[in-house]
């Protein structure tokens, strides 16, 4: 299995690394950091598109989810039933978060084994014949900070681009004076906790580490935006067709 594993994505994305390195990131190791989070990143844009949009959707439906829990609080079967129709009616699939972690959690752990050791020790073994790196490549990026090494800068880099990427993900649709959904709670603890968890957690891993986390969340901002504006013009154009065709009754009611 291991064999496996390094075969199909640890050499792969490892010689991609290294790859970038010598031809495009000018041997600045953090700039080819960057650039391959950004590449693996694109590759998997429509997976993660699609669990952005389920999860904001999901968001939408929480006062019906929460109407169809309060109707049938005695009976869990129709409520569970009443839910799935619901989510069938928005086209919405509860598996998709599963999914995609499923898919991203060997790649994360790929990439954090290949920036946590950088091109060092047995690693570089690994290198496909027609790639050549230094004896001692240039593990610094932009000359200023050694990815071998905790950065503070970096740590609260992802830190606020965390505490950004959280903020963008809670729905804006709530009326006023609304309750929050037991959902919607966890979704607002989690905003101020993951910024927490990821300083905690970077701290003292070296700082190629946190470029990686900060490159994956700033991306995952401009992801969330994307999707945002999305679901907004369709929200909108929902909207305008509503009143468009209720005006056409109150019409229809005055002849």
């Amino acid at each position: 299995m291991k064999a496996f594993f390094t075969a199909a994505l640890y050499r792969p994305l490892f010689n991609a690394l290294a790859w970038l390195y010598e031809n495009v990131a000018f041997e600045d190791l953090g700039v080819a950091i960057i650039l391959l989070t950004i590449g693996v990143r694109i590759l998997l844009f429509p997976l993660f598109h699609q669990t952005v949009k389920h999860q904001r959707i999901t968001q939408n439906l929480q006062p019906e989810i929460k109407h169809i829990q309060n109707t049938h609080k005695e009976d869990k079967e129709t409520q569970a039933q009443k839910i799935m129709e619901l989510y069938e009616q928005h086209k919405v699939n509860p598996l998709t978060p599963l999914l995609a972690l499923i898919v991203q959690i060997p790649i994360v752990i790929v990439l954090y084994r290949i920036f946590i050791h950088g091109f060092s020790g047995d690693a570089l073994d690994l290198l496909y014949p027609s790639i050549n790196i230094p004896d001692s490549p240039n593990q610094n990026f932009l000359g200023l900070v050694d990815l071998t090494q905790s950065n503070i800068w970096l740590v609260g880099f992802a830190a606020i681009a965390q505490y950004v990427q959280g903020k963008l993900s809670l729905s804006k649709h709530k009326k006023k004076g609304d309750e929050p959904s037991k959902a919607e709670r966890v979704g607002q603890n989690m905003v101020t906790f993951m910024p927490i968890l990821t300083v905690m957690i970077l701290f003292n891993l070296p700082a190629a580490i946190g470029l990686y986390w900060g490159t994956t969340t700033v991306f995952s901002i401009f992801q969330q935006l994307i999707v945002n504006h999305s679901l907004n013009k369709e929200e909108g154009k929902k909207l305008s067709l509503g009143s468009h065709g209720e005006s056409q009754g109150e019409n229809k009611g005055d002849i």
